[in-house]
């Protein structure tokens, strides 16, 4: 299995979480212009390192996506919020053909490892995603598992904060099988990019709704060939 960790500036977490990749799978590091070494500590911990000039948390995890060579690709912040050994049922799901793509549902381990605005935000989008798809899901969190294949096929055209929600929306569109379950939500180590302010979350949340308001992928498929 290939596991993709988007990155920018996570030396700090990095160490840890390279020891909780399983045993056999790959880590592919997609450095998104760190300037604090974390490029050049990855590759020194056996990851595989892929270099995205382009910077976005979807830019990032769309160049690990084409760098993976696994036939069930995970992704996993790179932060040391989530376990990335969590994923291990994930990857046997999709395995065995019951769900097509598995997400993490994040339970927060301790006062302020998820913001109370950021999970305000997650609240709305999950509730606008519902109506949108008709999925049952709670989060749009980053911990997922899905056949890389199937994943390419979607054509994900987001590269920033609408990626992993866009993800989503073309797999309904798609008629895919999504399960939703409980993981471990710790506390981040360094700062985030995204939603560690109110102006980080309002843009991420800014994307997804412009995600939202996409016609489903069939459409615009049939509409480009008239």
């Amino acid at each position: 299995m290939d596991v993709v960790l988007p990155c920018l500036d996570e030396a700090e977490a990095l160490p840890w979480v390279l020891e909780r990749i399983p045993d056999g799978w790959r880590a592919v590091v997609v450095d998104n212009g760190s300037t604090d070494g974390s490029a050049e500590l990855a590759r020194s911990l056996g990851a595989t390192v892929v270099r995205e000039e382009r910077r976005g948390f979807g830019a990032a995890c769309h160049a690990g996506l084409t760098a993976a060579t696994a036939d069930i690709v995970c992704f996993c912040d790179c932060d040391a919020s989530l376990d990335p050994a969590d994923l291990v049922p994930f990857v046997r799901e999709v395995d065995s053909g019951t769900a097509d793509l598995v997400l993490g549902r994040r339970r927060p381990t301790a006062r302020g490892a998820w913001p109370a605005h950021a999970r305000a935000g997650n609240l709305v989008l999950a509730r606008m995603l519902r109506r949108r798809t008709g999925f049952r899901l709670h989060d749009l969190g980053p911990l997922r598992a899905a056949r890389r294949e199937a994943l390419l096929a979607l054509e994900l055209t987001d590269r920033r904060s609408g990626y992993p929600l866009q993800m989503v929306v073309r797999a309904a569109d798609a008629g895919w099988r999504v399960a939703e379950h409980e993981v471990p939500y710790l506390p981040r180590a360094g700062t985030s990019k995204v939603t560690g302010t109110w102006r980080g979350t309002w843009h991420a949340v800014r994307d997804m709704r412009r995600v939202l308001a996409e016609p489903p992928a069939a459409a615009v498929r049939e509409g480009a060939g008239q």
